[in-house]
C-alpha cells in the first residue's frame, strides 16, 4: 500500500461543497450523449423495447459503479480518484497506465468530442462555417481552460449555472413534448418488441449508451478539493447520478413518444427533430440552444476534473515534476489544466465526434473495472482502514458491474475489433513506458 489518508495530504485546496460536488458530476454527465446517442441506438437496435432496455441497463451499470466508487473516494480523498485508488490497491504500473491511457485517449477525446459538440450547434446561430467550427471548439476549450486556471471557484459558478440551467432545459422539454406532441406518431404507438434486431447490435450500441452515461466517476478526480469529503463524496455521487438516470429516462421517452424508430435512426440531431415535431421550426433552435449550454457546461466538467490526474501522476513522480505546479496566488493545478487543453485542441483537429467517443469509453472502461475490483482488494489486504461509507449491496453490487464491464469489453472486441485493439494497443503500449519512465526517473534521482 502506497499512502493512507491521514498520512497524506494534498497541496489544493479544499473548496468544493455538496452542491458544487453534484453539480460537477451530473454537468459532466449530462453533455453531448443525450442529443448525439440516442439515434445511434436506435439504429443498432431497430426495436423500442430494447432502446428502453439498453438505457436501464446502464442506468443500473452506472448506479453501481458509483455506489462502489464512493468506499474508495471516502477512504482515499485525493486529486486523480481512480489513479489514486488503483495505486493504492495494484500498485503504481496499474495507475501509470490508467494516467497514460487519459494522456494519450481518454482525456484529449472527451474534450475533442464536446468541444466539437458545442461548435456544431452555434453554427446553428453564428455562420462560422464548417472550418469555423473546430476553431470555435477550441477557442471554447482555451476559454473554460482560462477559466479553471483563474480559480477553481469560478470554474464551479460555471457549473453550477449550466448544469442547472440544462437540467431545467431538458425536463422540460420532455413535459413539453408529452404534453403538446401527437403519440400517433411516435414509437410507442407501435407494438413494443423487446428483442433487438441483433444482440451484437445491442452491445454495440451500449457502448454508445455508457458513453452517454460516463461522468459518474469523474467527481473523484477532485477528491483532494471537496470540504467534508466523507460526507459530501457519497451523497453527490450517489445524488448526482440517481439525477442523470432520472432525466435520460424521462428525455428518451420523450423522444419515443413523438418519434418513431426510423425518424430517430440516423439522425444525430434528434433532440432537434422531436423539438421540430411539437413546435415546428422554432423548436429546433430552442433545442440548438439547450445542446449549446450543454456541452459548454460538460466542457467545463471535463476541464475541472480530467487535469487532477496528470497532477497526481507528477506530483508522484510519474510524470514531469513541472505538470504538479500550483499556481502561487491561484492554487490550481495550472500546467496540469494548459496541458490537457492542448491535448484536446490536438485531438479536435485530426478525429471526428463519433471515433472521439468510441475511443473515450473504450479506454477508460478497463479501469472502470480494476477501480471497483479494487474494493475487494482493499477490503481483503486492508480491513483495518476506517470506513464510514461502505459500498450499499456488497459484494453483489461491485461483482455485477464487473461482469457487466467485461461483457461489455468483450462484444466491443468482436463487434467493433479495430477501435477496441486500437484502445488496448495504446494502454499496453504504457507499459514499456513506464519501466522507461522508471529508468530515466531513477538515473536522475539516485
Amino acid at each position: 500500500m502506497q499512502s493512507s489518508p491521514e498520512a497524506t495530504s494534498d497541496r489544493l485546496p479544499r473548496r468544493i461543497g455538496l452542491w458544487s460536488a453534484a453539480a460537477v458530476l451530473v454537468g459532466s454527465t449530462i453533455g453531448s450523449g443525450i442529443f448525439r446517442v440516442p439515434s445511434a441506438v436506435a439504429g443498432d437496435v431497430g426495436t423500442v423495447g430494447a432502446i428502453i432496455l439498453l438505457w436501464l441497463v446502464g442506468a443500473a451499470v452506472a448506479l453501481m459503479g458509483a455506489l462502489t466508487l464512493a468506499e474508495l473516494a471516502v477512504l482515499f480523498p485525493r486529486s486523480g480518484g481512480i489513479y489514486v485508488f488503483l495505486r493504492e490497491a495494484y500498485g503504481p504500473l496499474p495507475a501509470f497506465l490508467f494516467g497514460w491511457t487519459e494522456l494519450l485517449v481518454i482525456r484529449p477525446s472527451a474534450l475533442g468530442a464536446i468541444a466539437v459538440l458545442f461548435a456544431e450547434y452555434l453554427a446553428e446561430f453564428v455562420p462560422i462555417g464548417g472550418p469555423g467550427v473546430r476553431t470555435a471548439a477550441a477557442l471554447a476549450i482555451v476559454v473554460l481552460a482560462a477559466v479553471n486556471i483563474r480559480s477553481l471557484g469560478w470554474g464551479a459558478v460555471v457549473q453550477n449555472a449550466s448544469t442547472a440551467a440544462k437540467v431545467a432545459a431538458l425536463v422540460g422539454l420532455a413535459l413539453v413534448a408529452f404534453i403538446f406532441g401527437n403519440p400517433g406518431e411516435g414509437a410507442f404507438a407501435q407494438p413494443v418488441e423487446l428483442a433487438p434486431t441483433t444482440w451484437g447490435g445491442f452491445g454495440v450500441a451500449l457502448v454508445a449508451v455508457m458513453w452517454a452515461y460516463d461522468g459518474w466517476a469523474d467527481l473523484t478526480f477532485l477528491g483532494g478539493e471537496v470540504r467534508d469529503p466523507a460526507r459530501v463524496l457519497p451523497r453527490a455521487l450517489l445524488g448526482g447520478t440517481a439525477t442523470v438516470v432520472l432525466v435520460y429516462l424521462i428525455v428518451n421517452a420523450a423522444y419515443l413518444y413523438v418519434l418513431d424508430i426510423p425518424a430517430m435512426s440516423g439522425r444525430p440531431l434528434v433532440a432537434a427533430d422531436a423539438a421540430r415535431a411539437v413546435f415546428g421550426n422554432p423548436g429546433a433552435a430552442i433545442v440548438a440552444a439547450i445542446v449549446m449550454v450543454s456541452a459548454f457546461g460538460a466542457l467545463n466538467g471535463a476541464t475541472m476534473t480530467g487535469p487532477r490526474i496528470f497532477f497526481a501522476m507528477a506530483d508522484d513522480g510519474l510524470f514531469f515534476r513541472p505538470i504538479a505546479a500550483v499556481h502561487p496566488t491561484w492554487r490550481t493545478p495550472a500546467a496540469a489544466i494548459t496541458l490537457a487543453a492542448l491535448l484536446g485542441i490536438a485531438y479536435l483537429s485530426v478525429r471526428t465526434f463519433e471515433q472521439l467517443a468510441d475511443s473515450f469509453i473504450l479506454g477508460i472502461w478497463p479501469f472502470y473495472a480494476l477501480a471497483v475490483g479494487a474494493v475487494f482488494r482493499l477490503r481483503r489486504t486492508h480491513p483495518e482502514l476506517p470506513r464510514p461509507y461502505r459500498t450499499l449491496g456488497y459484494p453483489v453490487v461491485p461483482a455485477v458491474f464487473l461482469v457487466a464491464s467485461l461483457a461489455l469489453l468483450g462484444n466491443a472486441l468482436v463487434e467493433q475489433p479495430a477501435s477496441t485493439a486500437f484502445g488496448f494497443g495504446i494502454i499496453l503500449l504504457g507499459i514499456p513506458a513506464y519501466y522507461g519512465w522508471r529508468a530515466l526517473h531513477d538515473r536522475r534521482e539516485p
